[in-house]
């Protein structure tokens, strides 16, 4: 089936020249569709029966360039674990191009995984199969569960084996998003002292993302104190989920605000703010409970980088940053109160509720840490303890058998306890449509992307070659709300003794 035009529209290319190198991507020898995303292909204007087809095979491997496309490799540097690399760039990765989706929305076509460019250090600029397919796994993951996140559009196995600790199968991904500016991207051109290219960039940022505050009188600062609510927000909702990162290093804190980079991620099991599941994290420094303070310190060094547009004169400008700096962590405390309020299934709050409502979410933590309970399954599990009911296998919630949250909270005093004053503060408020427990199962998932499935379903698709697993899988993540018939495996923790054990990589 013929390929229609794409409607590329490139401002990076267009309104940056010198924030990139312009290549091409390395052609995958013989390459095969592993996924797509239907349904987000759509959701760009792209005919996903012509990209499944020869030529847009050709597309999504690096054969063939389209029309209007204009790839590219974007230059940025960052701190990685703390300290500063003044050039680090898409090693690995290359900006195809840009659409506008149904929506009106910008977003970006980029390559991950297509070979070599300027900025790859001696790395070859290949990812593997195992390593794409969990990028979109997670991707999907995040989305389905609301919370903003870059999504992979497609998968191509090339043909081609690649050397990792062992020679594995190679494959490139399109990741769409809707950019991929990130602090790095700054710092790249402030530690060369280059002022006027990062007003450049504060301007294009500020037009593409922040458009309300093209008035502002010091956009700069309007831009710092708009990243750091943006990323307030993303981060609770990081912790709602038990989601860890694994490396939130400046060059993988978007301007967007969105979850990117897939690498060392994992969603907690037990919950535990000192877990920790990178294979090169060995000080934990981006640990669960780490990371609104890693948000904080990468806020800063973003506010490094604008100090010369925030205020001529230095201490001024210090002072205007530092300022917003120490307001994050009570934009944080707000965004983290929000997130916890509903999956506590507490609506309709009012400020005077805000100390017996935060008290009630980290008693509840402190239960979780305390008796080892599962985080996912806990949080699910109040659907059935909502009228008292919590003794017994939980067939409102989908929670599997033996996992409802008498077992899972076996300390009964500080259960009853806890649940007393979580009922009471309940009865406060109007029950919502259809019931306090459909309003709890609403918030609260039921399945994520647990270690042993995750692994499980790469491991069958990367030595078998067997996608069903990998689409059954995915199939859960996609509705995470939802009990699905068939799927009761996919909610169950990984055995204790994996998870103890589990570490992830910046495998791609």
């Amino acid at each position: 089936m013929p390929l229609p035009p794409i409607a590329f529209d490139n401002s990076y290319a267009r309104d940056l020249p010198g924030f990139y190198t312009a290549w091409q991507p390395t052609p995958a020898p013989q390459p095969q569709l592993l996924k797509l995303n239907r349904a987000l292909a759509d959701e760009l204007g792209l005919d996903a029966d012509a990209l499944a087809g020869p030529e847009g095979l050709a597309v999504l491997s690096g054969q063939t360039v389209p029309p209007g496309a204009e790839p590219l490799a974007q230059a940025y540097a960052g701190h990685q674990f703390g300290g500063f690399s003044p050039q680090l760039g898409d090693g690995r990765a290359l900006l195809l191009g840009e659409l506008i989706d149904r929506h009106g929305q910008r977003r970006d076509w980029a390559f991950k995984g297509s070979g070599r460019t300027p900025y790859s250090r001696g790395g070859d600029g290949k990812a593997a199969v195992g390593p794409v397919l969990r990028e979109y796994l997670m991707g999907e993951a995040m989305h389905a569960l609301g919370i903003p996140t870059t999504r992979v559009l497609a998968a191509v196995a090339t043909g081609e084996p690649i050397q990792r600790d062992r020679v594995l199968p190679g494959a490139v991904l399109s990741r769409i998003a809707a950019s991929h500016i990130r602090v790095g991207t700054f710092q790249f051109f402030a530690a060369r002292g280059r002022h006027e290219d990062v007003q450049r960039l504060v301007a294009y940022t500020v037009a593409r993302h922040y458009p309300k505050l093209k008035d502002a009188e010091n956009a700069a600062l309007a831009l710092l104190n708009a990243l750091a609510g943006r990323q307030a927000a993303l981060i609770a909702q990081w912790m709602g989920v038990g989601f860890i990162h694994g490396v939130m290093n400046t060059d993988n804190m978007t301007l967007s605000g969105e979850t990117i980079d897939y690498g060392p991620c994992a969603f907690m099991e037990h919950h535990d703010p000192a877990a920790v599941f990178s294979s090169i994290d060995h000080g934990g420094r981006y640990a669960y409970g780490q990371q609104p303070l890693i948000a904080r310190w990468n806020i800063a060094r973003f506010a490094e980088c604008l100090l010369p547009m925030i205020d001529a004169d230095p201490d001024r400008a210090v002072a205007a940053a530092t300022a917003v700096i120490d307001a994050f962590p009570a934009m944080y405390a707000s965004a983290w109160l929000a997130v916890m309020r509903a999956k506590l299934g507490l609506a309709g709050a009012t400020p005077e509720h805000d100390e017996t409502d935060r008290a009630l979410a980290e008693s509840f933590l402190l239960l979780l840490q305390t008796q080892g309970a599962d985080h996912t399954l806990a949080f699910r599990g109040l659907a059935d303890g909502v009228e008292g009911d919590n003794a017994v296998d939980a067939p409102m919630s989908g929670v599997p058998a033996g996992r409802a949250l008498a077992q899972l909270l076996p300390d009964t005093p500080a259960r009853e306890a806890w649940l007393a004053r979580w009922r009471a503060r309940l009865a406060q408020q109007p029950q919502p449509a259809g019931g306090h427990a459909a309003a709890l199962c609403r918030a609260n998932p039921l399945y994520v992307p647990r270690h042993h499935r995750v692994e499980a379903a790469l491991t069958a698709a990367v030595e078998q070659g067997d996608l069903t697993p990998f689409d059954e899988l995915l199939a859960a993540l996609q509705q995470p709300f939802d009990t699905l018939p068939g799927h009761a495996a996919d909610a169950e923790p990984a055995p204790r003794e994996q998870t103890a054990c589990y570490q992830t990589f910046c495998g791609t």
